[in-house]
């Protein structure tokens, strides 16, 4: 008789066997990982494409507008043209503001006098007497040396400085920095104020702002005097009649929440083909006038 065949035991698991299963299980987790990588660089693509056409759309529904500010002033005889007004419209999925207002609302470094300018930083707060020497320097800087000196003056030479004033009109408002004797602080409050674009040594009284009206000579005599007879005060150095120089603010709002601003400055005249000259052009530009933006719509259900 034969004996009975036994079956054998089971074969132990080998070492490498689970080696090999540790290898799979991290190689499935390095995929894991790039998938999800692949997923959020495929999410941000695609976030940043529909930020770059949201900006490049921004850009040319500011360019709209502000033509559409400048044909609608160029439209109204200059003796009946607005000082001040807004346009409105919605395009796609955005919604355009543009506020236009007179440049002449504020106080011009090429054009004020002295006393404005210094009235200006009392408005502000500064002392009468700091205020009549910062004007004094500011003043100086678009003034002509006597005598065609080339001297450098005192007040750069003290502040270490190798240039002099330029003895001519302030290209740009932000060319006020470099006059020396300056306070930061108190110039930052007061650029909002100022210009070179209104080429009028007197300010709009019916679009500069209160604090602007008080920057004028004699205002608060004046506002006495107003209130005492029961008529409305018109200080000394204003005007009530447009200039040519028009200033329009842009905010762009996209549905998705987005904002963008964009600020120009134009003058309005006949310059044959052109009947109007854009002389500044910043975006993303501060945009204080401006009212709040409406709230984000809810998405639809």
């Amino acid at each position: 008789m034969t004996a009975p065949l036994t079956p054998e035991p089971p074969a132990r698991p080998q070492a490498q066997d689970g080696f090999i299963l540790v290898a799979v299980l991290w190689i499935l987790a390095a995929l894991a990982t790039l998938v999800g990588i692949y997923a959020t660089y495929v999410s941000a693509s695609a976030m940043a494409a529909v930020a770059r056409e949201e900006d490049i759309l921004a850009d040319g529904l500011a360019a709209g507008a502000v033509e559409l500010a400048a044909y609608r002033l160029i439209a109204t005889p200059k003796e009946v043209r607005p000082t001040s007004g807004e346009i409105g419209f919605r395009r796609g999925r955005a919604q355009v503001l543009a506020l236009f207002r007179d440049e002449s609302a504020r106080i011009d470094l090429n054009a004020a006098s002295k006393d404005i300018i210094a009235g200006l930083f009392v408005a502000l707060g500064a002392k009468p007497e700091a205020a009549a020497d910062y004007a004094g320097r500011i003043v100086g800087w678009r003034t002509a040396p006597a005598g065609g000196s080339e001297e450098l003056p005192e007040a750069y030479r003290d502040a270490g400085l190798d240039y002099g004033p330029r003895g001519a009109a302030y290209v740009h408002v932000d060319e006020v920095w470099r006059v020396p004797g300056l306070p930061a602080a108190l110039l930052a409050q007061a650029m909002p104020f100022l210009t070179v674009y209104s080429g009028r040594g007197e300010v709009n009284a019916r679009e500069a702002s209160p604090l602007v009206l008080a920057a004028l000579p004699g205002a608060a005599a004046d506002a006495g005097n107003g209130a005492q007879e029961g008529t409305p005060p018109v200080p000394p150095g204003t005007t009530t009649e447009p200039g040519e120089s028009v200033r329009v603010t842009v905010r762009v709002t996209f549905d998705s929440g987005r904002t963008r601003t964009a600020e120009a400055v134009l003058l309005l005249r006949d310059f044959g083909e052109d009947p109007y000259r854009i002389l500044s052009w910043r975006a993303d530009a501060a945009a204080p006038d401006l009212p709040p933006p409406p709230p984000r719509a809810e998405a639809r259900r």
